[in-house]
């Protein structure tokens, strides 16, 4: 048994997966209680009438290929959010374990550990140093119990990458203690390269990918974690066997062709280089305090009277995030980059806030 399952819960180790139907798509199908005729408005290659393939083989190899790791090693999920919630539920027993969080940051992890029952440790970002990760403070508050450390960067919502060496430090530290579980899920924006190639050093190292942002993939649902084969084997008995639909599939797939991939690392390119200067054009607005540098495809915006910047996008049909709840942010929007066209008619809508 590989190490990294020592920190699974003990009750889950030896868990047998449901047995779904045999997929065996050379022969008719008589066994999976299906019907045997399409719907009308079905267009999709596989059949809607068909349960879709458990983690389906061609997408994870092609998923493989462009992550550079095995098969065994990766598995497919409903964006990063259902592989937060395995994590939580495989290695926190419910009112013992917890997992440490650096707020503000992405709120699922907090979610999905409340919902086990799990506790949350918070570490603030040092907003001074520009919502820096703290890794001698993490370790410090690290005890016993604490199964999973989550860390998103480029960080959301501030935008932020968090330093290599300060990753490298919590993984070190942490090995045979926590999970380290670094999202990733903006890193197509960012000029720095993934962690995954970590993962021979480290074992207890956990990457999340998603297609959701960079490929455009919101709404397949199509995310990937990667880590130790030991660890992605008991997440695949945890998993519902049909978590993705045919569609996301077929969607997954094709964004996955060359010039598909072509056209995704172009659309990514558009926005790098669209971001400085929507940063530069809401600077210049008057209820706008600091616009922080991001590395993502959006951006934080701290403002006097968000409430007014916000209702002024409304008013010009753009809608922007207020996260003025989230530690820290009090008066803090967060502003995905759009077209140049939508960026513009933002940024004078905002002025006359």
């Amino acid at each position: 048994m590989s190490s990294v399952l020592d920190l699974a819960r003990a009750d889950l180790r030896s868990l047998e997966a449901y047995r779904h139907a045999a997929w065996e798509p050379s022969l008719e199908r008589l066994h999976a209680n299906e019907l045997p005729w399409r719907p009308h408005a079905d267009n999709s290659a596989a059949g809607l009438n068909r349960y879709p393939e458990p983690q389906p083989r061609a997408l994870v190899e092609r998923l493989a290929r462009l992550y550079a790791v095995t098969p065994a090693e990766l598995l497919i999920g409903r964006g990063s959010d259902e592989a937060i919630d395995l994590l939580v539920r495989a290695f926190c027993r419910a009112e013992h374990d917890s997992v440490m969080i650096f707020p503000p940051t992405f709120g699922m992890y907090a979610v999905a550990a409340r919902i086990q029952g799990a506790g949350v440790v918070e570490v603030p970002l040092d907003r001074a140093a520009g919502f820096a990760l703290d890794a001698a403070a993490a370790l410090d508050r690290w005890r016993a119990g604490l199964k999973i450390v989550f860390v998103c960067s480029p960080n959301n919502p501030t935008g932020n990458l968090v330093e290599a060496a300060t990753l490298e430090r919590l993984c070190v530290a942490l090995a045979g203690k926590a999970l380290v579980v670094v999202d990733e899920a903006y890193t197509e924006f960012a000029a720095t390269p993934s962690v995954i190639a970590w993962r021979k050093r480290f074992a207890h190292l956990v990457v999340l990918r998603t297609m959701s942002k960079a490929f455009g993939l919101a709404g397949a649902r199509c995310g990937a974690l990667i880590g130790d084969p030991a660890l992605v084997d008991l997440l695949r008995r945890m998993i519902p066997p049909y978590s993705l639909t045919t569609a996301s599939i077929e969607s997954a797939l094709h964004a996955l062709e060359p010039a598909q991939l072509a056209g995704a690392a172009a659309r990514v390119e558009r926005i790098v280089q669209e971001r400085p200067r929507l940063a530069a054009l809401l600077q210049d607005v008057p209820r706008v305090r600091r616009v922080w540098p991001s590395a993502a495809n959006f951006l934080l915006v701290e403002c006097e009277g968000a409430d007014r910047v916000l209702a002024a996008g409304v008013a010009a049909g753009l809608l922007v995030r207020d996260i003025g709840s989230y530690p820290g942010l009090q008066g803090a929007l967060r502003v995905t980059v759009g077209t140049p066209e939508q960026n513009d008619r933002l940024a004078t809508a905002a002025r006359s806030a």
